[in-house]
């Protein structure tokens, strides 16, 4: 397809197609004479992506880029490159390893993985920032006196994994290694608020199962 029948199919508008072909973030297509070029379903595929990382997600054009180099990177493996594109949206701080409750958070953090047998992730700790995610997490709530035990941080980690499966037998339906890698980014852009509102729904269903309305 031409640059005005991506534009179509995209709605996206042509000014801004020739600028993320500038930025980077949208291969360029095939030539066919010096001042046209010819795109297929792979580029407006990328360029729904891109949409939803920038208009939905709100991240900047540099994380996007950085996003998709990772997703592009086919000298890494599928999970050590669906982890990395992941890895490179926007994390929370890091935390400070000096600081008592960021070493308590580790060792539980460390425990929970070995209780749930995740020996995958215990492998990618030193790496992962969904990891140091929870540690800050789990240090945030010790420190403010918090009860949050360990067993029930355990549950929500066992219905986390069972969403984890929904989510790659999603992403397995698609054919091509690169709908994949997009498919994982795009829903941790899209599907994480759903997920969010989900859970907030089920919350006020069951409130209202076991305390009416009155």
């Amino acid at each position: 397809m031409r640059l005005a029948e991506l534009s179509r199919r995209s709605g996206v508008a042509t000014a801004t197609i020739k600028y993320y072909l500038r930025e980077g973030l949208l291969p360029p297509g095939r030539q066919v004479n010096p001042t046209t070029a010819e795109y297929d379903d792979a580029h407006l595929r990328r360029l729904r992506l891109v949409r939803a990382m920038i208009q939905v997600g709100g991240l900047p054009v540099a994380t996007v880029r950085e996003v998709l180099r990772n997703v592009d990177d086919y000298a890494l493996g599928r999970t050590l490159r669906l982890g990395a594109a992941l890895w490179a949206l926007p994390q929370v701080p890091e935390p400070d390893e000096n600081d008592a409750f960021v070493q308590a958070a580790h060792r539980e953090v460390d425990e929970l993985l070995d209780r749930l047998g995740w020996s995958n992730a215990k492998l990618l700790t030193t790496i992962s920032p969904s990891y140091r995610s929870l540690v800050v997490a789990v240090a945030a709530f010790r420190r403010l006196g918090y009860e949050w035990g360990f067993e029930l941080l355990a549950s929500y980690g066992r219905l986390m994994h069972e969403v984890a499966k929904l989510d790659l037998d999603f992403v397995e339906t698609h054919p091509s290694e690169a709908e994949k890698a997009e498919t994982a980014v795009l829903g941790s852009v899209l599907t994480e608020p759903m997920l969010q509102a989900l859970r907030r729904l089920a919350q006020e269903e069951e409130s209202g199962r076991r305390y009416g309305f009155e």
